[in-house]
């Protein structure tokens, strides 16, 4: 989540080209459901920022997910936190509910979008938690810190992982955008932004 000084919503074409692609790959009921999915998780974040009294500005849908822009002045450590966990906790209540009504795929969807969000990679939530808390507790350098480090050996962890299943499974090409953005990730924290 991000300052910004206008009301905005943008959608890039990243994000159309990924979800078509996907589709294609996948099918459009298994895309609507990762969509769903990612409404849900956002709705959570949103919730959470309007029963705070914050102001959200605006949302950015790119491939590499959604961003909203809040206004977090006044946001503590543990209420920035709450917010930060308020997406992959909707996730899991609606896996829940989803999976209490006999809708399975629905439900793992959910569950594999939350614990997705919950690695501890930046922008990833849990990236975003791990910096939160390890600050809260810690102080701001130490949280930094912890954040970079610990982000940095999950996020090249997981570009080496799905690299190895994409060998071992033929070359799955959907794992490939995956892989990259862990990469990525990991060269962020390693090297700086």
């Amino acid at each position: 989540m991000s300052p910004r000084s206008e009301r905005s919503f943008c959608v890039s074409f990243g994000f159309c080209l990924l979800t078509a692609w996907f589709a294609a790959v996948n099918g459009w009921r298994l895309t609507v459901l990762v969509l769903g999915a990612a409404a849900v998780h956002e709705l959570g974040h949103w919730s959470v920022l309007k029963a705070l009294g914050a102001r959200v500005l605006g949302l950015r849908i790119s491939a590499l997910g959604a961003v909203l822009a809040v206004d977090s002045r006044g946001l503590s450590y543990g209420k920035e936190l709450a917010v930060t966990l308020a997406g992959p906790a909707a996730n899991l209540l609606s896996a829940v509910v989803l999976a209490g009504a006999g809708m399975e795929t629905a439900a793992g969807v959910h569950i594999v979008l939350s614990a997705f969000n919950l690695l501890p990679i930046r922008p990833l939530d849990g990236g975003r938690a791990l910096h939160l808390a390890a600050s809260w507790l810690l102080g701001p350098a130490a949280g930094e810190a912890a954040a970079r480090w610990i982000g940095a050996v999950t996020a090249a962890g997981l570009a080496a992982g799905l690299y190895w299943v994409m060998v071992k499974s033929g070359g799955s090409l959907w794992l490939l955008p995956a892989a990259v953005g862990a990469l990525c990730a990991a060269g962020r924290e390693c090297f700086g932004k």
